[in-house]
């Protein structure tokens, strides 16, 4: 009896290793962007982006997301929904639901930002309501800003269907960040990488 469980778990594996599927991915280095980001506004940055005129986050490569709509204040994200996506009981992985609505809601914030400002994410939290797979093509993400202050502003976000049916929502909170050699803003220690 242990053998045919070991000879079945042997059959099971080569039947698994038979759907071994690929997905090669590539990228531009993502330093060059970051330093193009400090040189226009946060809303020109994202339609650079938009129109191909600078490479998007690898992280968005390798998702497999896309800005589709930047305004002042709210960006719309676009996923192609894959089973590269999925978690071991074959649905899109809850991380997959982060990463989407942290782009569109920390956009939303880079959008509303001036030349040479920059944002970093405080909290982020997500509710997701619906199961996600394959069988539903694409998504998209919108993030609109709901309160702007000077250092701090939030935003809130939904992952909707094509029907739009409902998926995730979420709120981040973000601290603006001054430009470097700003008025009264001692630049940062070289050591110091946390960005406080």
């Amino acid at each position: 009896m242990v053998e045919d469980e070991a000879s079945e778990s042997a059959e099971t594996s080569e039947s698994i290793g038979a759907q071994l599927r690929h997905r090669e991915v590539s990228w531009e280095d993502p330093l060059v962007s970051a330093a193009q980001a400090m040189e226009l506004s946060g809303l020109d940055f994202l339609r650079a982006i938009m129109a191909g005129r600078i490479p998007p986050a690898p992280i968005a490569v390798l998702v497999g997301m896309s800005i589709q709509a930047a305004e002042p204040g709210r960006v719309t994200f676009g996923l192609d929904v894959g089973e590269h996506l999925y978690n071991p009981i074959g649905s899109v992985h809850g991380g997959a639901f982060c990463t989407l609505l942290d782009s569109a809601m920390g956009c939303a914030v880079h959008s509303s930002l001036d030349q040479g400002q920059a944002y970093t994410t405080l909290e982020l939290k997500v509710n997701i309501v619906r199961a996600l797979t394959a069988a539903t093509p694409s998504v998209v993400a919108t993030g609109p800003v709901v309160s702007a202050g000077r250092r701090v502003v939030t935003a809130s976000g939904q992952i909707t269907g094509p029907d739009g049916t409902l998926y995730a929502h979420g709120t981040t909170t973000c601290l603006v960040l001054a430009p470097r050699g700003a008025q009264g803003q001692e630049p940062r220690e070289k050591g110091d990488r946390d960005g406080r």
